[in-house]
C-alpha cells in the first residue's frame, strides 16, 4: 500500500494533467495528446487576455495557438462539446455520455419545453437536415415569452436540448459561437454506438478518478453522480466503486495527513512511486524548458486548481473573480495563478491589448516567503513572453510590478520577445 506525500500528491496532479515538469505535447497532434490525458478542458467564452481553455492548452502544449484547438476539435473530429459546465471530451468516450442522453428525455424541463412549444425541436430539426449546419441565429423561430440565457427563440432553445439529448452536436464555432448539425453528420460513425447503462457507469467510476488524479474515496460518489446522475449514485453509487475496487478498475492509497482512503487508477501507482522516490517519471520528461527555468500562467478553469482546489493542494487561495462586484475583488478581474516549479508561487492580472500588440500585467502579486531573485524574474519573463507570442503580442507592459522586478522582467522579456 503506497503512502502518498504532499509533495507528490502537488506534482501527481500537475504531472497526470500534462503541467509539470513542463510541456511534454507539441503542435496539432500535441493538443489531441493533452486533450486525452486531461480528459476534460473547460471552455469559457470570456476573452480578456485569452479564453481559459487557450491558456490551459498554452501550458501543456509547444507552439500552441487557438486554431490548434479549433482543427483538432471540429476538423478532425477528436474532441466533442458537451454538459451544463461545458467541457470538451475527447471523442472516443461520447458513446458513454449516450445513457445520459437518452435519460435527459425525461427530465421535467424538457417536457414541459415540448409541451409549450411542440413544434420548436421538429423546425430545428427539419432546418439542419435541410439546410446543413447552422448557428441558432439562422433558424427562425417564435419569441420564447420568457428570459432564457439558451436564447430568445424557441428553435434556440429547442437546439439546446437537442444537444443535451445527443441529438445535434456542435459542429464547429464562429469565434465562440456554436454551430450546430446532425449527430449522425459529425460523429465518427465508428464512436456512435452507445454503451450500455452498465458499461457507462463503469466508465465514469474511473472517469471522475482520472480527471482529478487522486480523489478522497467518501467524495467520490459526489465527482460520480455529476456524470452518471443522481438516481444511478443513489441506487448503485457503493456498488459501482466496491466493484470497481474489486476488479482493479481502481486503487486505494493512504495520503499523508488524511485518515480517508483515496483513490487513483492502478496503472498510475508506478507513477506515485517513481514521484515518491524523488524522480521525474520518463514519461513526463518535458521537451522544452521545465516549470522552474519557465513559469506557467494557470487558466482559471485549471482542474488542478479551480474551485476551491488550490487551497488543500497548494496552500494558495484562489477564486476566479470576474464574476464579483469590483469592489468585492481582492486581486482583479481575470486574475491568475502563476506556477513556478511544482508550486503556485504568484497570480497575475492580464489583458492583452490586441489592437497595440500588447499584453498588460494589470496587477502582479508574489506569495508570502516567495523572493524576487534574479531566477524568479528569468522564469516570469520566460512564461510571460511565451503567452504573449500565442496571440503574436510584440511587448509585455509590466508597470504594475514593483520597480526592481519590473526592469529585470521588461529587458528579459523584451530580448525574448525579439
Amino acid at each position: 500500500m503506497i503512502t502518498v506525500s504532499q509533495q507528490t500528491h502537488r506534482r501527481f496532479v500537475l504531472g497526470a494533467q500534462g503541467l509539470w515538469p513542463g510541456r511534454r505535447f507539441a503542435g496539432e497532434a500535441g493538443v489531441a495528446a493533452a486533450l486525452r490525458e486531461m480528459h476534460a478542458l473547460q471552455l469559457d467564452p470570456l476573452n480578456v487576455a485569452a479564453r481559459s481553455q487557450d491558456i490551459a492548452l498554452y501550458g501543456r502544449v509547444e507552439g500552441y495557438v487557438p486554431e490548434l484547438l479549433r482543427r483538432v476539435a471540429y476538423e478532425q473530429r477528436g474532441a466533442f462539446d458537451y454538459g451544463g459546465w461545458l467541457h470538451l471530451y475527447p471523442i472516443e468516450t461520447f458513446r458513454f455520455w449516450r445513457p445520459q442522453m437518452r435519460a435527459a428525455r425525461s427530465h421535467a424541463y424538457v417536457a414541459s419545453f415540448r409541451a409549450k412549444h411542440p413544434g420548436a425541436m421538429r423546425s430545428a430539426l427539419r432546418a439542419l437536415r435541410e439546410r446543413g449546419p447552422l448557428a441558432n441565429r439562422e433558424i427562425e423561430g417564435n419569441h420564447v415569452g420568457e428570459w432564457n440565457y439558451r436564447g430568445r427563440k424557441d428553435t434556440a432553445v429547442a437546439l439546446h436540448l437537442l444537444w443535451l439529448l445527443g441529438e445535434v452536436m456542435i459542429a464547429d464555432r464562429t469565434g465562440f459561437d456554436r454551430v450546430y448539425d446532425l449527430r449522425e453528420r459529425v460523429l465518427p460513425r465508428e464512436h456512435d454506438l452507445p454503451a450500455t447503462r452498465a458499461a457507462s457507469e463503469a466508465f465514469f467510476a474511473r472517469h471522475v478518478v482520472a480527471l482529478h488524479g487522486l480523489v478522497p474515496e467518501k467524495s467520490w460518489r459526489t465527482h460520480w453522480w455529476k456524470r452518471a446522475g443522481r438516481e444511478a449514485a443513489r441506487l448503485r453509487g457503493a456498488k459501482t466503486l466496491a466493484r470497481a475496487i474489486e476488479r482493479g478498475e481502481l486503487a486505494r492509497v493512504r495520503l499523508e495527513g488524511s485518515r480517508n482512503w483515496w483513490l487513483t487508477l492502478p496503472e498510475w501507482l508506478p507513477l506515485l512511486g517513481e514521484l515518491e522516490a524523488d524522480r521525474v517519471p520518463l514519461a513526463w520528461k518535458p521537451l522544452g524548458a521545465g516549470t522552474e527555468e519557465e513559469m506557467t500562467l494557470l487558466a482559471p478553469l485549471e482542474i488542478a486548481t479551480a474551485r476551491g482546489r488550490a487551497k488543500p493542494l497548494f496552500d494558495f487561495d484562489y477564486v476566479w473573480e470576474v464574476y464579483k462586484p469590483a469592489h468585492q475583488r481582492r486581486w482583479g478581474y481575470y486574475t491568475l495563478p502563476i506556477l513556478w516549479g511544482d508550486r503556485l508561487a504568484a497570480r497575475l492580472d492580464p489583458r492583452m491589448d490586441r489592437e497595440r500588440e500588447v499584453l498588460q500585467v494589470q496587477g502582479f502579486w508574489r506569495e508570502d516567503g516567495v523572493r524576487a531573485t534574479p531566477e524568479f524574474a528569468d522564469a516570469l519573463a520566460a512564461g510571460l513572453a511565451r503567452f504573449a507570442r500565442m496571440f503574436g503580442a510584440k511587448r509585455v507592459d509590466v508597470r504594475a510590478m514593483p520597480a526592481k522586478l519590473r526592469a529585470h522582467v521588461r529587458r528579459r522579456a523584451a530580448g525574448l520577445l525579439g
